[in-house]
């Protein structure tokens, strides 16, 4: 249970990134804005990851090749092609092609893991897939067919395979997980700070970017992370990954709170894909089981 709710939060943080994002990239590069924002968090995230978990850290460095491919995925790579793509194309078309996460992690964690999902989880993922569109189309679901490709969606398409990699990389990795942020995110302000400052990066002028900058910092970067990576301990990838589509979900929610009408075919797609998360990782005890039994296994 600890570990859902861990993945819930965290992907409500990472729908703030892409509304924020979008904000933010008006007048950031997308190397400056992943740079700066990661060059904010990784200080407070070490010394997170020093008082809570305590890590011997030259144990933690041994394992620093995995890391820096981590961090070259999900903390770098992840953010630059996701804010790129957020100069091209708006929060929700992103946020509609970042729904295929799930179903590439499955193939991924099939073909490099052997890992099985089942028939609940292959239910799960459709049924999610199927809110999501019913979201973002607004209820016109042929219009799924007559969408136009630009660069934005090609972008982000990159950045989902990018992540489905980076989850599944990451997984058993003997890092406690703040310890394994933290470093992550520092390897990504130590190697762009170059290219970063050589572009001419600085701090926005314009208050309003300048918080959003604080925003992306704190809880994209801090607390989503530090989230999937403390729920990836006991969830496998797969299953993970179809929480995911809980990204699209809250982007619509946080836009109602900025403003925007929640429509009936939103709403519902939003019901739809909290249902197919539930499917596809509630278990259900069998139909022989004692009373008793039955119960214990339901407060797990």
């Amino acid at each position: 249970m600890k570990a859902t709710i861990a993945l819930v939060l965290a992907t409500l943080m990472w729908a703030g990134n892409y509304v924020v994002g979008s904000i933010a990239v008006q007048t950031m590069a997308p190397v400056e804005l992943t740079w700066i924002r990661w060059l904010l968090a990784c200080v407070p995230l070490l010394a997170l990851a020093h008082v809570v978990e305590k890590p011997n850290w030259r144990k933690v460095l041994r394992h620093w090749p995995r890391l820096l491919l981590l961090a070259g995925l999900g903390v770098g790579g992840y953010n630059m092609l996701l804010y790129t793509a957020l100069q091209y194309t708006t929060p929700q078309s992103a946020s509609l092609i970042n729904a295929a996460n799930p179903a590439v992690m499955v193939v991924l964690a099939a073909l490099l893991l052997r890992e099985r999902i089942g028939w609940r989880g292959i239910a799960g993922l459709i049924l999610g897939l199927c809110g999501v569109v019913l979201i973002i189309t607004n209820g016109a679901l042929a219009s799924v067919f007559t969408r136009s490709t630009n660069a934005g969606d090609l972008l982000m398409v990159g950045a989902v395979v990018v992540w489905s990699l980076y989850t599944i990389v990451g997984r058993g990795l003997p890092v406690p997980p703040i310890t394994a942020t933290a470093v992550q995110g520092t390897l990504v302000a130590v190697l762009l700070a170059p290219v970063a400052l050589l572009s001419g990066a600085s701090w926005p002028a314009d208050a309003r970017i300048g918080w959003a900058v604080i925003f992306i910092a704190i809880f994209p970067s801090i607390g989503s992370y530090v989230l999937w990576n403390s729920a990836l301990k006991s969830i496998p990838p797969g299953r993970a990954g179809l929480f995911l589509n809980l990204i699209t979900v809250f982007t619509v929610i946080i836009a109602v709170i900025l403003g925007a009408q929640l429509t009936a075919p939103q709403l519902i797609g939003g019901v739809i894909v909290f249902a197919g998360v539930a499917l596809s990782t509630l278990r259900l005890a069998p139909a022989n089981e004692p009373l008793p039994r039955k119960r214990e296994r339901m407060l797990r």
